[in-house]
């Protein structure tokens, strides 16, 4: 079978091009490197560097298109706003491709987007946009319903929640906190926490995203929007102490006021509906995920 996957030199998009060539796929890898890294990319998969955009491009059949080339971080569309135009243009660009080719689309989107909503977050909850980020990615989930609803193009978006793993380097600032605290007690720095660290978050690992995003493809969901999280949250201050006890370390972090006023606090994923209609379910612990993470950055140190 044959996919794209924008986004493939980045983080996530990475470990999912490479999951899919380990299954025997032939996959086209779109990314303008803007923050993925040449590298991430399975020698294995054919590389087009470019925009989203560039699918249009791509001949003959394909099966599916997974769609992650999107800048995936608040900051970014705050300190450019035109990123958001951007951003949905191009996915416009991937839902027209889909509409000619027949192919289905399965897409990132996000748990920002549930900002001022109690949690557990719940896939039917109002959305209050607070940020570009969230009109972005809440503007990519109306118009994959509109295009289904005109032209049946079949996709579904996977609302992420905090996503974490080997191969963040690349991100650096915009890494998962779980990477940028172990990145700083490794070094024997302290981390630096915005506020008293009592908020949480749904940390989710990457290869149990990988195999969400493969489940909604070869699933037989023609247009929804799924949570992909774990259902269980931990606090900065946990993260902490968990890093410290792996580590056999005892570094404290920094705390500095945090003058976020659309800061989202707490997330939490109902994972009810993934588990009945995707049959998707989390299955590596934090401390797992943590473990893997030291693994990895040892197994790069020896090489």
């Amino acid at each position: 079978m044959r996919f794209v996957v924008t986004g493939g030199a980045g983080f996530i998009g990475s470990h999912l091009a490479e999951e899919l060539v380990k299954r025997g796929c032939d996959v086209i890898v779109i990314d303008d490197l803007s923050l993925g890294v040449k590298e991430n990319i399975p020698k294995e998969a054919t590389f087009i560097k470019g925009s989203s955009s560039k699918v249009s491009e791509i001949p003959g059949s394909i099966n599916g298109i997974f769609h992650l080339g999107m800048p995936s971080s608040s900051p970014m569309y705050k300190n450019d706003p035109y990123l958001v135009g951007k951003t949905i243009n191009e996915a416009i660009a991937v839902f027209e491709y889909a509409r000619k080719n027949q192919c289905k689309v399965v897409y990132a989107s996000t748990s920002s987007i549930y900002n001022r909503n109690p949690i557990p977050y719940k896939e039917d909850m109002p959305i209050h946009v607070t940020d570009y980020y969230t009109e972005c990615r809440y503007a990519i989930e109306r118009l994959a319903r509109l295009y289904y609803d005109l032209y049946n193009v079949k996709s579904i978006g996977l609302r992420l929640f905090s996503v974490y793993g080997p191969r963040e380097e690349h991100k650096g600032c915009y890494a998962n906190v779980v990477s940028q605290f172990l990145w700083a007690i490794l070094k024997d720095q302290s981390p630096i926490i915005y506020g008293d660290g009592n908020q949480t978050r749904d940390f989710i690992y990457v290869s149990d995203v990988v195999n969400a995003f493969i489940l909604a493809m070869f699933s037989n969901i023609d247009c929804d929007i799924i949570n992909v999280g774990t259902g269980k949250n931990y606090s900065f201050n946990e993260i902490i102490k968990i890093l410290n006890k792996i580590l056999n370390k005892d570094i404290k972090p920094i705390y500095i006021e945090n003058r976020i006023n659309n800061y989202v606090y707490h997330t939490l994923a109902d994972t009810e509906k993934a588990r009945r209609i995707l049959k998707f379910e989390a299955k590596i612990s934090l401390e797992e995920g943590i473990r893997k993470i030291i693994n990895s950055l040892e197994s790069k140190m020896k090489v």
